[in-house]
Order: structure tokens, then sequence, then C-alpha cells
């Protein structure tokens, strides 16, 4: 089926139609939730509104989606239009604006929900960690290992003593060693991951505090992290294929807490300018 003639999901679910009391809660979810709602597994869709994965499925069949999928894109994409923005699936060169169009959306609305899922008190509370940490250790597989080192670097730049290692076999002798002034980073999409799990639990058996900064707030990693900073993907809306993961929002997530930091530590600002100064001779080329 085709993205035109995909169902439309957002007029099928405020239709006048009678729905089960299941059917009823996720409707009642979704629409009291629509800045979250498109963006969710149907195993989180199913939690939230306090039904089952089976009864989420159902429903979308029922309403003529051949799948979950097919229905969360649609909801987007009704969502979107209400907004003024045609918004397709397809990403093509032989529709060059429109694929633009469909990128700039995906990504506004990754951005957006991003921030909107942080909270002041938990922010604060990182925010304070950093601030008096004697080390914090970034931690990563994949392809997210990019947005580790990444961060790494920046911290550095503001004087706090920041490592991201992309050996895990590093990551788990370095996290024995750490202590109860210590942060560890775990940055993981799917909260999945044995190799940050046995990173985590070297880093909490000398006191550390774990952060998780993680697109599924029930996943195992999330279970053992003191906090979790929720990311949002709507790579879903680019494309069909099951896992994907766009490094925007985890990088976002970074900027946030280095900009915070910037503007409550003493002395970052001298920090940058003293790091500026032993790199600039690498940049004097004619």
């Amino acid at each position: 089926m085709s993205t035109e003639e995909l169902p439309s999901a957002l007029p099928l679910i405020t239709s006048s139609r009678t729905f089960l009391d299941s059917e009823q809660r996720i409707v009642d979810f979704i629409l009291a939730n629509t800045d979250r709602a498109p963006q969710m597994t149907s195993a989180q869709l199913a939690r939230a509104s306090s039904t089952s994965e089976a009864s989420v499925s159902r429903f979308c069949k029922k309403l003529g989606f051949k799948n979950y999928r097919s229905f969360q894109f649609s909801l987007a994409r009704d969502l979107a239009a209400q907004d003024g923005e045609q918004v397709t699936r397809e990403v093509s060169l032989d529709d060059f604006a429109q694929s633009l169009a469909n990128i700039k959306n995906a990504k506004q609305r990754e951005i957006a929900s991003t921030l909107d899922a942080l909270d002041e008190a938990t922010m604060r509370r990182v925010v304070d960690l950093f601030s008096h940490a004697g080390l914090i250790v970034f931690a990563a597989v994949g392809n997210t290992n990019a947005v580790a080192i990444d961060a790494a670097i920046k911290f550095g730049q503001l004087g706090i003593r920041s490592v991201a290692n992309t050996i895990t076999e590093s990551s788990t002798s370095l996290a024995l060693t750490m202590c109860e002034d210590d942060v560890l980073v775990l940055i993981s999409n799917s909260g999945k991951s044995q190799r940050l799990e046995r990173i985590a639990h070297a880093a909490k058996r000398g006191g550390a505090t774990v952060i998780l900064i993680c697109g599924n707030t029930h996943a195992p990693l999330a279970r053992l992290a003191d906090i979790v900073l929720r990311t949002v993907n709507y790579e879903a809306l680019l494309t069909t294929v099951d896992f994907t993961f766009s490094k925007i929002s985890a990088t976002l997530i970074i900027e946030v807490i280095y900009s915070f930091l910037l503007s409550v530590l003493p002395g970052a600002r001298d920090a940058i300018s003293g790091y500026e100064e032993l790199i600039q001779p690498d940049k004097e080329m004619e």
C-alpha cells in the first residue's frame, strides 16, 4: 500500500464510531498526547493506555491498516498536515523538494519532542552532577560511539575530566575504578546492550551515578540507571527499516547539558579559551 493509499488515522479515531473499552483507552491516550503518541512503539502505547500490544495491533487492523507502523506513520502525517505541512514517507532525489520537507518534518519533530521530554528538576540534578564530577565516562556501542566521543571532547573543553572509549573492555576496566563523585553516561537508543550493562554494573560497584540517554524508558538499561534522559526518534517517518537511529536527539541532549554547564561553571569560558589557544597553531594554514 502506497502512502497515498493509506487510510487517514486522525479522522478514523475521532469519528463517532463506537470503540471497545480497550480501543477507547488507546484513542483517549493518543488524543491527549498528540506530541508523544506518533513516535511511541506499539509496546509503549499499550503500556501507556493500559492495554496490550495485541489490542493495539487489532485496533490498527480494525481501522484498515496493515500493521501498527502504517498506523503510526498515518497518524504522524495527519498531525503534521494539521499544521499546514504536507508530509509523505518517501525520500527520493526524483522529488527533491518534497523529500527535504519530509526530512525537515521528521527532524524538527525529533528536536521538539526531545526537548519537551526534559524536565527542570532532572536537568538541574544532571547539571549539578556534571559540575561536581571527578570523572565523567561516556559509553556507547555501535553508531552511538560518535555521540559519546563528541560528548567527551565537549565537556573536556569546559574543564571537566571526561573520557570515551570505543573499546568496551577499556570502558569496563575504567568503570571499575569509578567512585561516588564520578558519573557514567550510557548512550543507547534501544536501551539493550549486555556490554553497556557490564559497564554500568562496574561503575555502580564503586558508587558512581549512572545516567542513560535512551529512546526507551522501560528498557533493561533504564532499570539500572539512576537518571534516564529520553530521546525521541522519528526515523520511522522516513523509512520502513525496523531498526534505525538518528543521532540528532542524543546529540541534542548533550548540547543542552553543555549549554547549561557553560552558564553555571566558574572558569568554563577560560577553559574553552585555553583549549582554543592550544589547538590554534594547528589551524594556521595558508
